[in-house]
């Protein structure tokens, strides 16, 4: 295992051994019995009330900014009777909740984050790491309903997190909007344990049992942000701790600096709680009674009333100020020797040996009285772990250098999956370019004269339809609309470490981008590329007797290796691409089951996905040439042949001896010839009632048309999928 990234094999499904479902434990494994409103979501039907015209990015920039940070600061000291706050102010509650929204994001799939308010919505809202932080949503309910469709849920848990941290005098490197809310719980898996940490779930790092942290998965047990603050599984040892959290911080997008400054700068604010053992409580918000209207944990007003408040089972605050930004949080890791007790909840934490009184902080409820600080086995991993205390030590006698870490740290945190800076609006979006937002230099929009040489060049070059198809694939490919990265724009394909991947044939890529180069003139490599597969695709259409213009944007830039972060772009590479009929190796996941989360990275319907394998596989635009799954004996001609072929009846299939139920034989049921070879992700579109009844419309007579529309009109989409340079432009002057 890679001790800085967590990476056991490259592929985002590896498992530890056993077969798995590609969406692991479901809300319906957890709450069999909550109210199912599925089938009201059949037949495409939206559960969006905002209903399609609606553009979030034109509300936001109709808001009174200052006015809602004014009421959010307003709020941060205007305690409310049903949940109190500790020490009188909200800020770090609201610091928790902001985090918790953004620390599910990873970097396997781009899955998790802020950006869509998932936190409202099992299973988040119910994950024990998250125990409490109902209330916090509901104590921004009024300033959510007061300015309405303005501001999303999803933006204001973070505008929340940033102004409470403003509030308490600590640093913010700035704020970017343009979350907008989903209504309904997005499908991410989450993993297959079926107990949550609090009953007892298996820490996912075993090395004794020859476990490690499952790609794509970051926290380190179920029901986790990141790592259980007394130490892997409960266990108190900083070492072990240390070693858990630079896996999931990695897992991320945190290198060490960073998750030092995190960790120091979140617990520079407000206390953990553990007053009472957690088993005295009610259970989480989704499971609770109707009458609690989605409250869940602590209900009782006589407990709540007195403080007895148990979320992660650790009693008390890390430093003597818990409300004001400062370094107290090193100067006492540093200054103390630390004794292991047990919270009044049971749980294991750190206690400093004879504490200088004024060290000591004040009681949440009760500022007259004095309790003893304390320290997770988390935080005294950044004590001994060597690299960690290398960079605490620094943080301890530089103050300035903490607070920019933990300020862009943050920022990074909150804003990781948004995507291209772009995609931001607001007053306070940073003017720096960081190069964790994938810059992109502006594009010149070209003449339609200069697209239309170009095109005519590329197509009269000796390439191949195929070659140039893939070529424009393997860069538009790599969009994930979980956190916007990746896509054409940039035209990255032609850089480390994108231009090497092997489900991108390096060799015959390279002699394809080195031929456009020759050919674009004044177009960018980005437009280029796109342009040269696209002329490719008319041309098949043409060929197919099809007179098709595929439609899609020009104006794209072209970045630098040195705009490139390729380490962070590693995770970006396919370990499978049905689309391309690509597998690295077989994984624990079936790979039509990988085909399927690969559409769904891309945006793409159940139509858009049959239409795109069909198309590119009578394109012949598969990986490593092979020739699988090209069910055709015209391949360079856009027709459904695809589809024809594989439905027909006169073809009995196989699988191919050795290859592990991935490859088959197509033979004549006649004469036993063979006529095709295919993959899983080609005789899935047969098997599966569901993508048949696709491919029959497909390979229906009469039909030939559609198909070559539609699969035109879904390769524009996926050519343009990464445009917020061009979307989002409006609302950025």
């Amino acid at each position: 295992m890679d001790a800085k990234t967590g990476d056991i094999s490259g592929c985002p499904f590896h498992g530890n051994g056993d077969s798995r479902s590609l969406f692991g434990r479901t809300n319906k494994d957890w709450w069999p019995d909550a109210l199912q409103l599925d089938i009201l979501t059949q037949d495409g039907k939206s559960a969006d009330p905002m209903g399609e015209d609606f553009d979030y990015c034109e509300a936001f920039n109709a808001l009174d900014y200052n006015a809602l940070k004014a009421d959010l600061t307003a709020l941060m000291t205007d305690s409310q009777e049903w949940w109190p706050a500790d020490y009188g102010h909200y800020g770090p509650f609201f610091i928790r909740m902001a985090w918790h929204a953004a620390g599910t994001y990873r970097t396997g799939d781009g899955r998790g984050g802020a950006g869509s308010g998932q936190q409202r919505f099992a299973p988040l809202n119910s994950w024990p790491d998250n125990g409490n932080l109902d209330k916090a949503r509901r104590l921004l309910w009024p300033i959510k309903r007061k300015y309405g469709k303005h501001i999303s849920w999803a933006d204001l848990f973070i505008l929340a997190g940033n102004v409470a941290i403003e509030s308490m005098g600590g640093p913010v490197f700035g704020f970017g909007g343009g979350r907008k809310d989903v209504f309904e719980p997005e499908t991410v898996y989450w993993g297959t344990e079926d107990l949550w940490v609090d009953q007892g779930a298996e820490t996912r790092i075993i090395p004794d049992k020859n476990k490690d942290l499952e790609n794509p998965l970051a926290a380190i047990q179920m029901g986790l942000i990141y790592v259980n603050p007394e130490g892997p599984g409960g266990n108190p040892d900083p070492l072990l701790a240390a070693r858990d959290m630079r896996v999931t911080f990695a897992r991320m997008a945190m290198n060490d600096e960073e998750t030092v400054a995190l960790t120091a700068g979140g617990h520079a604010f407000g206390k953990a709680h553990g007053a009472k053992p957690s088993d005295t409580f009610s259970g989480n918000p989704e499971s609770e009674a109707l009458a609690l209207q989605g409250f869940g944990w602590l209900t009782d007003p006589a407990e709540i009333a007195k403080g007895n408040i148990t979320t992660s089972g650790i009693e008390g605050a890390w430093t003597p100020n818990p409300t004001k930004w400062g370094g107290d949080y090193f100067r006492l890791l540093f200054k103390y020797d630390y004794e292991l007790v047990h919270s009044p909840a049971g749980a294991q934490q750190w206690q400093p040996i004879n504490p200088d009184p004024a060290d000591m902080a004040p009681d949440a409820r009760d500022p007259s009285k004095k309790v003893p600080t304390m320290m997770t086995t988390a935080d005294m991993a950044l004590k001994m772990d060597p690299e960690y205390r290398k960079i605490s030590e620094r943080f301890r006698d530089d103050q300035a250098a903490l607070d920019d870490a933990f300020a862009r740290a943050w920022f990074k945190l909150c804003h990781r999956d948004m995507g291209p800076k772009a995609r931001y609006m607001g007053p306070e979006v940073p003017v720096e370019d960081l190069i964790w937002q994938d810059p992109v230099p502006a594009g010149t929009t070209p003449s339609a004269s200069a697209v239309a040489d170009f095109k005519a060049k590329i197509l009269a070059s000796g390439l191949s339809v195929s070659e140039l198809v893939k070529a424009a694939w393997a860069s538009a490919s790599t969009y994930r609309n979980s956190d916007h990265r990746g896509g054409a724009n940039g035209a990255r394909v032609r850089l480390a470490p994108q231009s090497g991947w092997k489900a991108n044939d390096p060799d015959e890529l390279a002699k394809v981008l080195a031929k456009i180069d020759e050919l674009r003139g004044d177009l960018s490599m980005a437009d280029a590329i796109v342009l040269a597969g696209t002329a490719a695709v008319e041309k098949a259409a043409k060929d197919g007797g099809f007179d098709i213009s595929v439609d899609i944007t020009t104006g794209r830039g072209d970045a630098t290796q040195e705009q490139t972060d390729a380490d962070s772009f590693d995770a970006l590479e396919p370990f499978a691409d049905g689309f391309r009929n690509y597998l690295k190796t077989k994984a624990i996941v079936k790979t039509e089951d990988m085909l399927v989360d690969r559409a769904q990275l891309l945006g793409l319907s159940i139509p858009e996905m049959t239409v795109l394998v069909g198309g590119l596989r009578a394109l012949g635009a598969v990986s490593g040439n092979t020739g699988r799954g090209v069910l055709t004996d015209r391949p360079g001609t856009l027709s459904n042949d695809f589809f024809v072929n594989l439905l027909d009846m006169a073809t009995a299939w196989s699988p191919v001896e050795g290859s592990g139920d991935e490859e088959f034989v197509g033979k004549c049921r006649k004469t036993g010839a063979e006529k095709w070879r295919a993959t899983r992700a080609d005789l899935v579109f047969g098997s599966n009632s569901q993508l048949r009844a696709q491919a029959e419309v497909y390979a229906e007579c009469g039909n030939e048309a559609k198909f070559a529309a539609d699969f035109a009109k879904a390769w524009a989409k996926v050519m343009d999928a990464d445009r917020f340079d061009l979307t989002c432009a409006k609302y950025h002057g």
